[in-house]
């Protein structure tokens, strides 16, 4: 054998080797499964299958991340694709997508036990179904679907077709209560409303089977007795500090009556009812090494020189992954976005996602009132101090300074009182002394204060995406010659699904000496001239709401 070939033999032995070596050593691709949606969410359509499909996904996903289901870009919940992207770059997930519903029961049937028939002509049967389901180990279906689940070798866990007939809703969830709820989580509750009646929208439905979670679209009306005396019962039974997930039902009471039940309780409010994967997300961490850094413009101990002008600042607080950061645009203005804090347990992903996909002119703010959505006019006084000592470590997580803060208890929507106590202002400077300041309302408020240079704006104006932009910039030009003393401090709600772009063109539009700057630039201008007048809600102010 010649000394050539020798080496040849011994250079060959070291690749061998060394490939061996590396591929011992790789961690291989983790592997999950993927669907995609469309928007047909009716009863007589599209639901039944969704609905199964989201039951699966909640099993599927109880103890290792294996389904994701991606919505078309046009969904309230705009963000799935973008996440799934971000899920095989940063995580290294390696999907294959499913593309029906029987190969997905196909692979995924040893997460069931079996199912459950949900009454597809009494629709709060479907929530009862998803209780079911959580505790049973059982996937959701309707009539027509019940073949496709014995295809599959599942067996009839319980069938509610006929069981609530001609029951009212308080009837059906009474009857649920007694059969169910001694084995649902206490530490969390789903609230399954939205929309109601030939359309239903459970996306997170998933999330609350995979939490043995018990479901109820319950009224918090109080013309409605019957539905908000269970309603109390089954919040009153929840352990301390636990969440309520989802969304009230559109149909039966509003946002504010809903927000201030739970708020009397301590509770916090996560989510809406159509926000997805949270049985998927859940199960990740933030990828090693990844710090929060904020888009900070000045420094905490900074402080700055208001001049003789106006100065704007947008903030946008109904939800990242609800409204335009997807959409061109963003990053030609500055803006504040309001963070649901708590995804740091429950979609970690979703928060660095933002973060890293971040413009120098995103800036992300805590919220909304505390470790979750709450009112806290409303909050019991022992439960505040716990809750924003909660959201002070969050915002410390996320490296956020400004806590934004909503009380619609005294209002309907955009209409009524946004205003704050006293006491509940001097609660949050107490609980929150490293923030730079606080802003406050979502219509118009009048909550203003300024203390050890750290001051508290409410909301001058709110844009509804409706509303056509010429409209916008009269509304605007006629707060700034209405507040005329300088420096005037134009605090702007921006609603999601505002167009970033239109609102380039309403600032090229405004009146006089104004200038657009970030909210920490605001802050910090706002207590260097205080030109805003120091007012809390008072007892005997008007009220927009219909109170318990």
């Amino acid at each position: 054998m010649t000394m050539i070939r020798l080496f040849y033999l011994f250079v060959f032995w070291l690749v061998s080797v060394g490939t061996l070596i590396s591929s011992v050593g790789a961690s291989p691709a983790k592997q999950a499964w993927v669907m995609r949606f469309d928007l047909d969410w009716q009863v007589a359509s599209g639901l039944p299958e969704k609905a199964m499909l989201i039951s699966l996904q909640g099993l599927a996903n109880r103890n290792e991340a294996q389904l994701y289901i991606i919505h078309p870009p046009d969904f309230q919940w705009e963000i799935t694709e973008p996440l799934y992207d971000f899920y095989k770059r940063k995580h290294g997930i390696s999907f294959t997508e499913i593309s029906t519903a029987d190969a997905a029961l196909d692979q995924f049937k040893s997460a069931t036990k079996g199912y459950v028939v949900w009454d597809k002509t009494v629709g709060t049967s479907l929530n009862v179904a998803f209780t079911i389901s959580g505790l049973e180990d059982a996937v959701v279906v309707s009539e027509e679907l019940i073949p496709l689940a014995k295809k599959h070798g599942l067996k009839e866990i319980d069938d509610l077709r006929g069981r609530y007939t001609g029951q009212s809703d308080a009837e059906i969830y009474e009857d649920a209560i007694d059969r169910y709820w001694a084995r649902c989580n206490r530490d969390k509750i789903m609230l399954m409303g939205g929309e109601r009646g030939r359309t239903m929208m459970p996306a997170m439905a998933d999330w609350g089977v995979r939490e043995r979670m018990f479901f109820h679209d319950l009224s918090a009306d109080p013309e409605e007795a019957d539905e908000l005396v269970l309603n109390r019962r089954l919040l009153g039974d929840l352990n301390t500090g636990a969440f309520v997930f989802g969304w009230h039902p559109y149909t039966k009471d509003t946002e504010e009556q809903s927000t201030m039940l739970l708020s009397m309780y301590g509770l916090k409010m996560e989510g809406l009812h159509n926000l997805p994967n949270l049985s998927y997300n859940c199960q990740f961490e933030f990828t090693p090494g990844f710090k929060f850094t904020n888009n900070h413009s000045v420094a905490l101990d900074a402080k700055l020189g208001a001049q003789e002008k106006v100065y704007i600042s947008f903030v946008q607080s109904d939800s990242i992954g609800i409204g335009v950061w997807t959409k061109p645009g963003r990053g030609k203005l500055p803006f504040a976005w309001q963070v649901t804090m708590n995804w740091t347990d429950f979609s970690p992903a979703a928060l660095e996602y933002f973060h890293e996909s971040a413009t120098p002119n995103d800036y992300f703010i805590g919220g909304l009132s505390g470790p979750g959505y709450m009112y806290p006019n409303n909050i019991p006084a022992d439960r505040f101090p716990v809750l924003m000592r909660e959201a002070r470590e969050l915002m410390a997580v996320l490296d956020e300074h400004v806590m934004e803060i909503m009380d619609n208890s005294a209002a309907d929507g955009n209409v009524g009182n946004a205003d704050l106590f006293k006491e509940t202002v001097d609660a949050y400077y107490e609980a929150f002394p490293n923030v730079i300041g606080f802003i406050n309302g979502y219509g118009p408020a009048r909550t203003h204060d300024l203390r050890d240079s750290r001051p508290m704006i409410s909301y001058d104006y709110y844009i509804d995406p409706r509303r056509p932009r010429e409209e916008v910039t009269a509304d605007l030009n006629e707060l700034i010659v209405l507040n005329s003393k300088r420096p005037y401090f134009l605090l702007v709600h921006v609603r999601e699904s505002n167009d970033v772009n239109s609102l380039v063109e309403v600032v090229g539009n405004l009146e006089g000496p104004v200038e657009v700057v970030p909210l920490d630039v605001f802050l910090k201008l706002a207590a260097s001239k205080k030109t805003y007048k120091t007012r809390f809600r008072q007892a005997d102010d008007p009220v927009h709401f219909k109170g318990f």
